[in-house]
């Protein structure tokens, strides 16, 4: 499943090509004709990103919901259409583009009011101006679950995936399953601070970059992680263990990252 980054990245390019346009709205595949049939010729006023949520926001209030899930795909290419490519759910023309996307989990017109209960139901998202850290903050600080539970926890915080969750807790030194009203409040910032860098980064890269000398402006390189997937910690040498967190794969060091079992909160 894309990881937040991935999302905002696809609003940003989408809000070049589309924002501002009449937009001819079509469901190749047929899943979709009578929602595309009700936003086609409307004005595209924005694109923005929730989260792993797109909502592309059309004249009338109206507002096309898009989750991708595990295989959704958006692809884009210049005009002049070209026929589409597998089953495509959704097509969208505008004036120099044509945007396809395919298999997304979520395809759906919302009004002003779904929006609103659909951006209520969702945590503060990291790379958003108005995200509010204290509402995630409040909820990490009462729960039991384990810091890599409530991370991944889109109702908790908004764009954290499998791969930014294992790498920022590593880089926090804190264990995974070290429980959520057990950290720190200076912990708390710690991981939000970090995790809204890479997630930034990852924005601007195009890839998950955790990797401490990767993230200098001048690096060339792509994808670079240092614990998720690995057999050693670059840290200390030591294994890297893979633990199980809700049926996802995670990875820790144990040495760097000790778990310390608790059963009282900080205050």
């Amino acid at each position: 499943m894309p990881e937040g980054h991935t999302i905002h990245r696809a609003a940003r390019d989408l809000r070049r090509k589309l924002a501002g346009g009449t937009v001819d709205v079509m469901s190749p595949q047929g899943r979709f004709s009578s929602g595309a049939a009700v936003l086609d010729g409307r004005t595209c006023c924005t694109i923005e990103a929730y989260g792993k949520h797109l909502l592309l926001r059309f004249a009338g209030d109206l507002s096309l919901h898009i989750h991708l899930g595990l295989f959704g795909r958006i692809r884009s290419h210049k005009q002049p259409v070209e026929p589409p490519r597998g089953a495509v759910r959704v097509r969208l023309v505008g004036g120099t583009h044509v945007i396809d996307i395919n298999g997304p989990t979520i395809c759906e017109i919302l009004d002003r009011d779904d929006v609103v209960k659909l951006i209520s139901r969702i945590g503060p998202d990291l790379i958003r101006d108005d995200a509010d850290p204290e509402r995630a903050f409040a909820r990490i600080a009462k729960s039991r679950a384990p810091i890599g539970k409530l991370l991944i926890d889109q109702t908790v915080i908004a764009g954290i995936g499998n791969i930014y969750r294992t790498e920022v807790l590593w880089r926090q030194s804190i264990h995974p399953f070290t429980a959520g009203r057990a950290l720190t409040p200076h912990q708390l910032e710690s991981l939000w601070t970090d995790a809204k860098a890479l997630l930034e980064v990852g924005v601007k890269r195009n890839s998950i970059i955790t990797v401490e000398e990767a993230l200098k402006p001048r690096s060339r390189l792509r994808e670079r992680v240092n614990i998720f997937g690995k057999g050693v910690c670059p840290r200390c040498d030591e294994a890297v263990t893979c633990l199980d967190i809700s049926g996802r794969k995670a990875f820790a060091c144990e040495t760097c990252q000790p778990f310390i079992p608790s059963t009282q909160g900080h205050k």
